[in-house]
């Protein structure tokens, strides 16, 4: 018990000073699971320990959210509650960081009327697309982790007790998180050290379009003029380091909107909306999903790709190797956050505009005349295998590896 509580303490200070980075005398701003307490308070008194003048805390509970989508009328998920929406954009624009803890029940919503979903979901994402702006251009710092509840250690571990499952999903976050190290945040420093080489190297090559190839995959996705890769630490707009996403493997940019041609298949279950895609495709053709499959939840699919003119379009490309950590750890997590940095994956809708140059200061209309998307939704999916190659094809036709059975081949 005493070394969980040491290993936790190292956990919420490591969201704090290298997750979001708070500064002295900033706002911090705590999205969590009820389950989570705890673990909050941790992260509340390290915050303060590191100079923050105030810590906001909100709790989602997720019984309540399953009572909703089955007893309230269909007019509770056209209405967003506007005075929260305003406020988190007040925050932003005051200079807050805002930590999410994100440890969904993967099956919460099963049995739910998808339409339900994919009505809450635009009524949402319409609400707070100037606060996800704020986000998505590195204005405000952010960062995302995770923390085991009953419902998603259960999916992950299905075949042992309540107790020893919650126990085993610690675990495996502490050692992908790198909390197991001496010092973590030196162990992420160095981690952010090696994604950034990666990053160097592709920007420097400026490759016009990548070539992906594996079982049930053969795709083709330009990359626009000007494309910036990035990894690992961002950079917000006083020049102060943050981590996006603990765990990160990944090294991502942006695709052309119009640029993506063939079929792609997915490799690990998509948690989507509390319901669970999986074994699905997508074929593109000129960048839009004009035909998909899937072998569970077709429907919730279906409804994710009819979100708006954007959803049936890539917002971003990110490059994995297989050999990762959480690939290592031969578990699937039923979250996005933990899977996507397993694997090679996309993301159906918006863009970030980081991923191209100067993009920040550039206008919607400008993003888009350059090849940026436009959605309100951001739903990453994994397609990466041991068995995938990836070329990257240079201004002069060249062909070069980047990714050779699931690796970097550089």
């Amino acid at each position: 018990m005493k070394q969980l509580e040491q290993m936790l303490e190292k956990y919420a200070d490591l969201a704090v000073r290298i997750g979001v980075n708070i500064q002295q005398g900033q706002t911090l701003v705590v999205n969590a699971p009820l389950p989570a307490a705890e673990f909050v308070r941790k992260i509340v008194a390290k915050a303060y320990e590191a100079g923050a003048k105030n810590v906001h805390v909100e709790f989602q509970d997720e019984n309540i959210t399953r009572i909703k989508y089955e007893k309230a009328p269909d007019e509770a998920f056209t209405e967003y509650p506007m005075w929260r929406a305003k406020g988190m954009e007040e925050m932003a624009e005051n200079g807050a960081a805002f930590l999410s803890i994100y440890s969904p029940n993967p099956e919460l919503l099963k049995g739910i009327n998808p339409q339900r979903i994919a009505m809450w979901n635009k009524t949402a994402g319409t609400a707070l697309k100037k606060y996800r702006s704020y986000m998505m251009s590195d204005q405000a710092r952010w960062s995302l982790i995770s923390v085991p509840t009953a419902e998603w250690a259960a999916k992950v571990f299905p075949d042992v007790e309540e107790a020893e499952a919650i126990e085993k999903l610690w675990d495996a976050i502490f050692k992908i998180v790198r909390i197991d190290q001496e010092d973590p945040i030196a162990a992420w420093h160095a981690h952010n050290e090696t994604l950034k080489q990666k990053v160097t190297y592709l920007n420097d090559k400026q490759y016009v379009q990548l070539m992906y190839e594996a079982q049930g995959t053969s795709l083709t996705v330009n990359l626009p003029e000007n494309h910036v890769w990035q990894g690992g630490g961002s950079v917000d707009q006083g020049g102060i380091r943050f981590n996006p996403n603990m765990p990160t493997e990944e090294v991502y940019t942006m695709p052309h909107k119009d640029g993506v041609n063939g079929t792609v298949r997915s490799t690990k279950p998509l948690n989507y909306g509390g319901n669970v895609i999986n074994n699905f495709t997508l074929t593109f053709k000129d960048g839009v999903v004009v035909d998909f499959t899937a072998e569970t939840g077709y429907e919730t699919l279906e409804q994710l790709l009819n979100m708006d003119e954007g959803s049936r379009r890539l917002g971003e490309v990110a490059l994995v190797p297989h050999r990762s950590p959480i690939s290592n750890s031969g578990l699937t997590f039923y979250n996005t956050l933990f899977d996507e940095n397993a694997s090679n994956h996309l993301a159906l809708g918006e863009a970030y505009p980081v991923n191209l140059q100067n993009g920040t200061a550039m206008t919607p209309e400008e993003l888009s005349e350059r090849g940026a998307n436009k959605s309100l939704v951001h739903e990453d999916f994994m397609i990466g295998s041991a068995d995938m190659n990836i070329y990257g094809v240079t201004k002069d036709g060249k062909r070069e590896p980047i990714f050779k059975n699931g690796n970097w081949a550089f």
